[in-house]
């Protein structure tokens, strides 16, 4: 992998990219959904000012989250609620702060920026939302809980995958995701310089604790990653090898983002 700017520590983004046939680097930025990209837990969203029996209203201790939204959205069709009901709920829950000035700047960088979002929400919350803020066609892949139309016309939920990470939620390791979506676009020749993880949940934990000194977390200040990342810093120091950019506002990634594309070598 080539590096050059080696000053400021930042690769070079032109190098080479005036050579026939050349392919400009690339950067891979990588999205959580829920209280990164909305401002809200899009589960909670849909159940907002809807009652559950007593046996729902709580996930089980010890039990699968997945599992349990699995039932409760079922309960909720048998009660009426219809895929659209749902919908209109998703496509209306806010952004995080800075999240739209951000999407305007990544629209104007889709040659060096490669955006994915994985995420334990659901592919139909994910896609209402994303649509309806007019940046779906930002994100080349969603990896999320499937979700859709059952043969009942209600919304049905699934799991994503299994997986062995002691760490992760039963339906879902993001750093076995994000690992094998990096060695798929490897065997596609396209390597890249830096990989850019924003989140703020305790499951964002495991696949930034992947990157390299190369990369940037970006932890959602104050939220369950950033003091994973904090308290792992404190403990083993060096252990957490990406440089961490917390965020109140998603126009700091904004920021750091256009300062490193504005450098040229």
């Amino acid at each position: 992998m080539r590096r050059c700017c080696q000053g400021v520590g930042l690769p070079c983004l032109f190098k080479g990219v005036a050579m026939a046939g050349a392919r400009p680097p690339r950067f891979l930025l990588v999205f959580d959904f829920d209280e990164t990209i909305v401002d809200e837990n899009s589960d909670d969203s849909v159940l907002r000012g809807r009652a559950l029996p007593e046996p729902l209203r709580h996930s089980p201790a010890g039990g699968s989250y997945n599992e349990h939204m699995q039932s409760v959205l079922g309960y909720l069709g048998e009660q009426g609620v219809r895929p659209a009901d749902f919908r209109a709920v998703y496509e209306n829950i806010p952004l995080s702060p800075g999240m739209a000035e951000l999407f305007q700047f990544l629209s104007k960088h889709q040659e060096l920026l490669e955006l994915v979002l994985i995420s334990d929400a659901n592919t139909f919350g994910i896609e209402a939302k994303l649509r309806a803020a007019g940046a779906r066609s930002l994100f080349r892949k969603i990896f999320s809980n499937p979700a859709g139309i059952d043969r009942r016309g209600l919304l049905a939920l699934g799991p994503y995958h299994s997986h062995r990470c002691p760490r992760c939620p039963p339906n879902m390791c993001k750093g076995k995701i994000l690992g094998e979506y990096l060695q798929e676009r490897a065997r596609e020749d396209v390597e890249f310089q830096r990989v850019f993880y924003v989140g703020d949940g305790a499951n964002d934990f495991c696949p930034a604790g992947t990157l390299t000194a190369e990369d940037v977390a970006f932890p959602r200040k104050g939220y369950p990653m950033h003091r994973l990342i904090q308290e792992r810093q404190e403990k083993q120091p060096g252990a957490f090898q990406a440089a961490v950019v917390p965020w109140e506002s998603a126009t700091e990634v904004a920021r750091y983002l256009q300062e490193l594309l504005r450098r040229k070598c």
